[in-house]
């Protein structure tokens, strides 16, 4: 599925703009929709969604019960240590309420090096309408969007970054 990007800036009017930084209204406005979020990452940290604006992003969707998901943790962490100069990678750690299995669950399966979201309450599964795990959705810096489920391989899901970073 697509998601509109953010429309190009109006031209300009010879008006120099105020040096003040946009408040953070402003800065949301031309945010893709799917990046106006807030959550906590799994050590407990603050995080939004506008962080990782105007960058390619690869969001990957789990739960520490998931075979599939364990399976494909070390192939993930792999294209993130060699793509995440390129782009963001995040884990979303779902459809259970127990913290400590989703820790356990990321030192298992070497995914540490990912920024790993907290999402027991399910509601980053539902901002982003997925339905099963393992759903990655990846995005465009400008906000389009597509999406694959696992298992992926750690050749599928390369070709898929590179396709997201132009980069082979």
């Amino acid at each position: 599925s697509e998601v509109a990007g953010s429309s190009a800036p109006p031209p300009s009017t010879g008006v120099a703009a105020p040096s003040a930084a946009p408040s953070e209204g402003s800065r949301l406005r031309g945010l893709p929709a799917l990046l106006k979020f807030e959550a906590e990452t799994l050590d407990g940290k603050s995080f939004t969604g506008a962080n990782l604006a105007e960058r390619p992003v690869v969001f990957w969707f789990w739960a520490p019960w998931c075979p599939k998901c364990a399976a494909e943790g070390p192939a993930v962490a792999k294209v993130a240590e060699k793509y995440g100069d390129r782009a963001a990678f995040v884990g979303v750690a779902g459809l259970d309420k127990n913290k400590d299995a989703m820790r356990e669950f990321v030192r298992r399966t070497g995914t540490g090096g990912l920024t790993q979201l907290d999402d027991r309450g399910g509601e980053l599964y539902r901002h982003f309408e997925v339905v099963e795990q393992t759903t990655y959705i990846f995005m465009t810096r400008d906000g389009k969007t597509s999406r694959d489920t696992g298992p992926l391989s750690e050749s599928d899901l390369t070709g898929h970054v590179e396709a997201l970073t132009g980069s082979a």
